[in-house]
């Protein structure tokens, strides 16, 4: 396949649009969504108008037709300026659509991905729980059959958009049954909000992120249709394996876009800053820091571009999305304290954008699989034992 990763036309136009509106629209009132721990509504309506929400989805669903690479160059974007609102279209395009859209029926998905792709609601995957978060496969959450309806009890964490006004649904992955080794069965149902017996908690009080919404859900005798299953019932684990896989090529395009941000600050400060008669940006200590800063970032977007590629085009992309994820969050990391560290008293207010990426960073060295996890991935598709 082609390493060129230059944009097209349309993929360029869709870049520049976004970039405006992060420019003009978020990055003046984001900081104060941060500060409060508040919830952007106004900003994800207009997200949902522009479509982004529907980037990569069928227009015959109420989508953009577009493909999983204009859906990373959104987010890219996005994250240069802020990350919480990167993260509400990435969870609710990669977590909260695109698994209906993958393995529903098509009632499911006209009933659910019109609204899903119009931002008028917002999807949730709830996965990760307690007592087992890389450990997927020790889910603990059960639905048990009666009659027509499944009856699901257990809790979940950690899980993006769950709880605004606009959350219409979780996918929730539960044990329903034993393997004949006795292994669990693992299957995907949709539960709608409000659903009786479901519980959302109050949002987390998080290191960043703060103006996404993260929070805990349990379920107690929680009653939906036997038609909510996501696909074949025992096929969850496989199910998310996939959601997750697409997921990591969304979170690094986000990470590159968070460390592409710090570059971008760093280099403005360098030139506004002065000490001792002249720009901080005349040393060349700081100028060494920024170009490694911006090598970083375009070695990321050439990785995650790379993995969107062989997903679109229908190639394996499993290693390719595990390395670009590993890369790019510790880019992101990277970036984000050294920009902190160009700023330097500055970078440790939250006045200042480097702030607010530095709080952002290390969460995408955790999320969507650990870096830990991804090395262990990257491994086993070069062969070595699991």
């Amino acid at each position: 396949m082609s390493l060129d990763h230059r944009l097209s036309e349309e993929h360029e136009e869709l870049r520049r649009t976004v970039e405006e509106f992060a420019h003009d629209v978020v990055a003046p009132k984001i900081g104060d969504f941060y500060e409060r721990h508040e919830f952007p509504y106004e900003i994800v309506r207009e997200m949902g108008r522009m479509g982004l929400f529907g980037l990569p989805f069928p227009e015959e669903y109420g989508g953009m037709g577009g493909d999983y690479l204009a859906l990373g160059i959104a987010l890219e974007e996005l994250a240069r300026v802020d990350s919480s609102v990167a993260i509400t279209l990435e969870a609710g395009v990669s977590l909260g659509a695109m698994p209906v859209f993958r393995f529903g029926t098509e009632e499911q998905k006209r009933e659910w991905l019109p609204r899903l792709c119009s931002g008028e609601l917002l999807g949730a995957f709830g996965l990760t729980e307690p007592d087992c978060g890389s450990d997927a496969g020790g889910t603990r959450t059960t639905a048990v059959r009666d009659g027509d309806e499944w009856v699901i009890n257990g809790t979940k964490c950690f899980i993006t958009n769950s709880g605004t006004d606009i959350t219409g649904l979780v996918t929730v992955t539960a044990v329903t049954g034993r393997k004949p080794d006795g292994r669990p069965l693992i299957s995907s149902i949709i539960v709608p909000s409000g659903t009786p017996g479901f519980t959302v908690a109050a949002p987390y009080s998080k290191v960043g992120w703060n103006a996404s919404d993260t929070r805990e859900l349990s379920f107690a005798d929680v009653r939906v249709p036997v038609a909510n299953l996501l696909g074949e019932e025992g096929r969850g684990y496989a199910q998310f394996l996939r959601i997750l896989d697409e997921g990591r090529v969304a979170i690094s395009a986000l990470a590159t876009g968070l460390a592409q941000g710090c570059v971008d600050e760093s280099v403005k400060y360098a030139q506004e800053r002065h000490a001792f008669g002249r720009p901080i940006g005349d040393n060349q200590a700081i100028q060494f820091k920024i170009a490694d800063m911006e090598m970083r970032a375009h070695m990321a977007r050439v990785g995650w571009r790379d993995a969107a590629s062989r997903l679109v085009s229908g190639e394996p992309f499993k290693k390719e999305a595990a390395l670009a994820k590993l890369y790019s969050s510790t880019v992101a990391v990277d970036n984000a304290r050294d920009a902190t560290q160009i700023h330097g008293g500055y970078g440790f207010m939250n006045e200042y954008p480097v702030a607010r990426m530095w709080r952002d960073s290390k969460i995408l060295e955790i999320g969507e699989g650990t870096s830990e996890v991804q090395r262990m991935l990257i491994a086993r598709e070069l062969g070595l034992p699991a």
